[in-house]
């Protein structure tokens, strides 16, 4: 992920980042079905929305234990 991206997540709230970690597993459970019956023409898109995924949760996380101290 690109440091301008990662940035522009950092600034969003936690409400938009879990709207937008909802729309990413929606869309990567899509892919994964469309995958398991054809293939797909860009399998590695769903790999950058695992690590997507994984990088928004890190950031809601981090929110969380900021708020908490």
């Amino acid at each position: 992920m690109k440091r301008k991206e990662l940035d522009t997540l950092r600034s969003r709230g936690a409400q938009e980042l879990e709207a937008e970690l909802g729309q990413i597993r929606g869309k990567k459970l899509t892919l994964a079905f469309k995958h398991a019956s054809s293939p797909l023409p860009n399998p590695l898109e769903l790999r950058k929305l695992r690590r997507k995924a994984a990088v928004i949760e890190t950031l809601l996380r981090e929110k969380a234990a900021a708020k908490g101290k």
